[in-house]
Formats: C-alpha cells, sequence, structure tokens
C-alpha cells in the first residue's frame, strides 16, 4: 500500500509518500512545496494543487492522509488553511484516493505517545519509523 501524507498550508505544504509492507515501511518521495513569497492566495492554491498532482501521477498512492482541520490563531488564518487543505483534498479526489482527515495531536500521539510532542519529537520518530539517516528536512515534511 502507498500513502499520501499532507500537511497542509497556505505558503508551504509539506508531503510523504510512504510505501507499508506488512510492517515494514519504506519513504518513496517526501518535501515541501514552497509558494513564492508576494504570490496572492488564488496563485498559492494553484501551486499546491499542481504540485501535488504531480506527486500524485509519480507515486499512484492508494490512500491520502490530510491533517484536519485546528483553529488558528484568528479566523482568517483558520479559512485560509481550508481553502489549503480543499486544494489538497481536490488533489486527490480527481485521482479517485480515498481521503483521510486525522488530527494534529491523533498523528503525534500515534508517532511519540505523546499528543504534545514537538516538532523535533516527531521528526524524530519519522527518522527512526522510516530508518531515514536524518530527520526530514522541515517541520512540514516530517
Amino acid at each position: 500500500m502507498i500513502i499520501l501524507g499532507i500537511d497542509p498550508g497556505s505558503h508551504r505544504t509539506g508531503f510523504g509518500v510512504v510505501e507499508v509492507q506488512g510492517n515494514r515501511f519504506r519513504l518513496r518521495d517526501a518535501g515541501t512545496i514552497k509558494c513564492p513569497a508576494g504570490a496572492g492566495l488564488p496563485v498559492r492554491l494553484r501551486i499546491i494543487h499542481e504540485a501535488l498532482l504531480d506527486v500524485i501521477i509519480d507515486h499512484a498512492p492508494d490512500v491520502a492522509s490530510i491533517e484536519d482541520v485546528f483553529i488558528a490563531k484568528n479566523a482568517r488564518s483558520s479559512l485560509i488553511l481550508g481553502q489549503a487543505r480543499g486544494v489538497a483534498m481536490l488533489a486527490a479526489s480527481l485521482r479517485d484516493i480515498t481521503v483521510a482527515e486525522y488530527a494534529p495531536r491523533e498523528v503525534k500521539m500515534a508517532l511519540t505517545g505523546n499528543g504534545a510532542a514537538t516538532k523535533e519529537q516527531v521528526g524524530f520518530m519519522v527518522q527512526r519509523l522510516l530508518s531515514l539517516p536524518k530527520p526530514p528536512e522541515s517541520s512540514d515534511t516530517s
């Protein structure tokens, strides 16, 4: 099974593609989609959507996992995050990929045993579980 994990953001969207065989995990691809500084929201959303479609075409994931909505510092930030989530979900849906949503605390608990784990702790556990030589390049990728 191939799983695409997505950490949406309107400026930086992290992704990881993991292949699961039994109880073994292998990283196929990971990175951060970075939008140009000063680009308007419609352009950033297009960049995120097109980049995720490329990842989906390259790896043909069976399922996608996306971070669920959380309450941001203000309503506007929450709305913009929701739009980034929407284009990510659309990219998967256009390829008939089932999308599962998980709360950030739920993911941290599953990875580290602590729902309030730091970004460094999450990166460390991703490194260990995937037998990587070092943690992923950014917390968005983790």
